[in-house]
């Protein structure tokens, strides 16, 4: 039964490594490519640039966050802390919806990814498979869900290694687009579009900010969080870079039939069925993983929401067996199940509306914390502790505002629902204070 017992301190470094990286998928690459590949007018190698240049500097301020606050919550609880409750709740909210929505495109891309292999089978009936599996694994515990990560993650790097290198095989053998230059726009692609391509990509490297909600499991949290962050981030984006070089520079002008299975199209013209079919096996556990780390992430910061009051007591139970918020992953795995109406194109949009929300407010909480509350200003701290946050916010923002209008719509809204439901959090407080005052008095 729930209790209000602790969460269990089990994660090392390699655990930590490995569910992020599980989190961020580096699959992903294929199974967004289509709506990446368009959103970026084909200029994938240089969007990823951008988004890298942007994401590194917001990963050195998750990482200086972490160590100054070593606890779970994530943006949630950097904000609140080092800046004001109310800018906290409102970050924490805007990052809820990505880490939900986060869940969601992992069990529609499994939906999408096994119906285009299996067309007999409907996508709802894999939707609802991995829906289970999930919650049963989360539920079990974190380092159970990390250690079936850890394989996944190597599975990942495998292929995606394996298919560089044939790609590299065709290009040595006359495949290679002859004096292609993969940083100049293609015909028609204007640097904005390759800007707003940038602030889709991002959604690519999303991952390496999910660990900061499991501190509280990770051992020595102060040291093990950064490192993990950098390695994360490193990893990814070295990957990223190579297969979008090497795609770009044998297939410049790729044409797909459908945006959601573009992935699987790449991988059938340039491998055949047996590529498609090894791509299509990859991918189930990849997202399997993906799905864990993320039913991790957003159950973890429903708890700390619930621990602090924002969301109710429920939310910040612990199974005196499992140790794990075995509520929250009841709660999350229902709302995945929106995934049956959902497109994959809006559940992208809602993530990365809320993350860029999160990563901007988690370089400014950097400034506020050790720049003019803790008062840190020597030239090292000016350096690393004001002018990288900037240069990471000053990204973000500009990334925030080349999302499309139904990305900052649904977006905004959502903002909305969250700032209702704040005040009607503090007026109840406020007037069950009241009433317990005039209780006390009389």
């Amino acid at each position: 039964m729930p209790t209000n017992h602790a969460l269990k301190r089990d994660l090392s470094l390699v655990h930590v490594v490995t569910m992020g990286l599980a989190w961020m998928s580096p699959m992903i690459f294929f199974t967004s490519f289509g709506v990446l590949y368009e959103g970026s007018g084909g200029m994938l190698l240089a969007a990823y640039m951008l988004a890298f240049a942007a994401i590194i500097f917001t990963a050195s301020s998750y990482g200086q966050m972490a160590t100054a606050f070593p606890v779970s919550g994530s943006a949630y609880t950097y904000v609140t802390k080092a800046m004001n409750p109310l800018l906290g709740f409102v970050v924490g909210w805007a990052i809820l919806l990505d880490y939900l929505f986060s869940c969601i495109v992992a069990v529609l891309m499994f939906g999408i990814n096994l119906n285009a292999q299996f067309p007999s089978v409907p996508s709802f009936i894999w939707i609802l498979l991995l829906t289970l599996i999930i919650m049963v694994i989360n539920i079990i515990g974190i380092k159970t869900s990390a250690n079936i990560s850890k394989i996944f993650v190597l599975m990942q790097i495998l292929f995606i290694s394996g298919f560089c290198a044939l790609l590299v095989y065709k290009a040595m053998n006359g495949g290679i687009a002859a004096g292609l230059n993969p940083f100049a726009a293609a015909k028609g692609v204007s640097l904005t579009s390759i800007l707003a391509g940038a602030s889709l990509v991002c959604f690519s490297f999303l991952g390496f900010d999910s660990i900061t909600t499991m501190a509280e499991e990770t051992k020595e949290p102060k040291k093990t969080i950064p490192r993990a962050i950098l390695i994360i981030v490193l990893t990814a984006g070295l990957l990223y870079f190579i297969t979008a070089y090497l795609i770009q520079q044998l297939y410049p002008r790729f044409i797909y039939s459908n945006v959601d299975s573009a992935g699987y199209e790449l991988m059938q013209m340039i491998g055949g069925g047996t590529l498609a079919a090894i791509f299509t096996f990859v991918i189930i556990f990849s997202i399997l993983s993906q799905g864990m780390s993320s039913m991790t992430t957003v159950t973890r910061l429903l708890f700390v929401m619930g621990r602090t009051s924002l969301l109710p007591g429920k939310f910040a139970a612990v199974h005196a067996r499992y140790r794990t918020p075995v509520f929250n992953i009841i709660i999350v795995s229902i709302i995945s199940l929106s995934a049956l109406f959902i497109s994959l194109e809006t559940a992208i949009k809602f993530v990365s509306f809320g993350a860029l929300t999160a990563f901007l407010f988690v370089n400014l909480s950097v400034i506020s914390h050790y720049i003019f509350r803790q008062k840190q200003r020597t030239p090292r701290d000016l350096l690393l502790r004001l002018a990288c946050p900037l240069l990471g916010a000053g990204f973000i923002l500009y990334l925030i505002t080349q999302l499309d209008r139904a990305s900052l719509m649904l977006g905004s809204g959502w903002i909305v629902i969250g700032l209702i439901y704040y005040s009607l959090q503090k007026t109840k407080a406020a007037s069950l204070q009241e009433a317990t005052l005039k209780a006390t008095e009389g």
